[in-house]
C-alpha cells in the first residue's frame, strides 16, 4: 500500500503544515511530502488542486482526503496506535485533545504579532498586553502538564499536543520572549529532536520570502 501524501506550504512560515509533519516524523509514521510554495498575491491557486479549503496542510491517504492539522494527526494516530501520538491514559488523552483544540482556536494576538519564521534572527518585538496574555496562558498550560507528567514532553512521551504547540516553540524562541526555566528547558528538548532540525534546515534553505510574515 502506498504511503499517504502530506501536502504542505513553505517550511519557513507554514505553522499549520509543520504540526502534522513534525508529529508524523517524530513518531516514524511513513509519508510522502509534497511542498507547494505560497503564492499570496494570487491567493494560492495551486492549493485548490488538492485541498478542499484551498489551504494547507492536506493529507491524501488512498481515497481519503483529510484537511486541518489536528484532524490529520488524529487520523494517523488512530491508524497507527503503536506510534503513541495520543497518551495512553484516558484523562491525559482528553486533556491533550483539549489543549490541541485550544491551540487551533486561540492565541490570536500571538499569531498576528509573531508569525512562525524558522530563519528569523533572534530579537524581540514590542509585546502588547494581549500577546503577553497569550504567552502566559501557554506557559501555564505547558508547566502544568510538565509538572504532572515529569516530562520530557507535555504528557511524558511525545504526543499530538507537543506537535500542535511546536510552532509556538519557534515563536517564543525567535521573538526572544522571556520564559521561565521550565518553559525554556521544554523548548530546548523540542528543538533538539532530529525532526525539528530537519525541518529547520530545510526552512533555512528555502529561496522564498513572504513579506507579510516577516514581522
Amino acid at each position: 500500500m502506498a504511503d499517504p501524501v502530506l501536502y504542505i506550504g513553505n517550511k519557513n512560515y507554514s505553522s499549520w503544515s509543520f504540526r502534522p509533519w513534525f508529529g508524523m516524523r517524530v513518531t516514524n509514521i511513513s509519508f510522502d511530502e509534497k511542498l507547494v510554495p505560497f503564492d499570496m498575491s494570487a491567493g494560492n491557486p495551486a492549493f485548490k488542486v488538492f485541498s478542499p479549503t484551498g489551504k494547507v496542510p492536506v493529507l491524501v491517504d488512498g481515497d481519503l482526503t483529510v484537511w486541518e492539522s489536528l484532524a490529520i494527526l488524529d487520523h494517523v494516530a488512530r491508524k497507527h496506535p503503536q506510534a503513541g501520538l495520543w497518551p495512553d491514559n484516558p484523562a491525559h488523552r482528553s486533556r491533550a485533545m483539549a489543549m490541541s483544540a485550544e491551540m487551533m482556536s486561540s492565541f490570536p494576538a500571538l499569531r498576528a504579532a509573531c508569525p512562525m519564521n524558522m530563519r528569523r534572527d533572534r530579537h524581540p518585538v514590542s509585546v502588547s498586553p494581549a500577546v503577553a496574555a497569550d504567552v502566559a496562558r501557554i506557559e501555564s498550560l505547558w508547566n502544568d502538564c510538565l509538572s504532572q507528567s515529569g516530562g520530557p514532553f507535555l504528557f511524558g512521551a511525545f504526543s499530538i499536543a507537543d506537535a500542535m504547540y511546536a510552532p509556538v516553540v519557534n515563536r517564543l524562541d525567535v521573538y526572544a520572549f522571556k520564559t521561565g526555566p521550565e518553559t525554556t528547558d521544554y523548548m530546548g528538548r523540542v528543538k533538539d529532536l532530529p525532526a525539528w532540525r530537519e525541518w529547520e534546515a530545510a526552512a533555512r534553505a528555502e529561496p522564498w520570502t513572504v513579506e507579510q510574515d516577516e514581522a
